[in-house]
């Protein structure tokens, strides 16, 4: 049985590995697309998700490159991704 992939980083299953398709930033905050290319999340690049707080599954805790963060669901929600290497123009 095939699942169908997480449209965005927010949505990823604990320990799956994904590749960043992009970043989009909400209106209210234009300035996290810049913020989170800055610390890594490029089209392509491997991310990783390791763990999730408790309760509500906020924040998440994920690897991009040699660099760990925690990133809150809104700011996950922002990076789209993909099970594949594959990048989206």
């Amino acid at each position: 049985m095939k699942t169908e992939p997480p449209a965005n980083l927010a949505q990823a299953a604990i320990g799956e590995t994904l590749h960043v398709l992009g970043v989009t930033a909400p209106t209210f905050a234009p300035e996290w697309t810049a913020w989170l290319e800055e610390i890594g999340f490029l089209p392509g690049e491997s991310v990783h998700v390791m763990a999730r707080g408790q309760p509500g599954a906020d924040p998440l805790v994920v690897r991009i490159g040699q660099s760990t963060f925690a990133l809150r669901r809104a700011e996950a929600e922002c990076v789209s991704v993909s099970r594949t290497g594959a990048v989206h123009a």
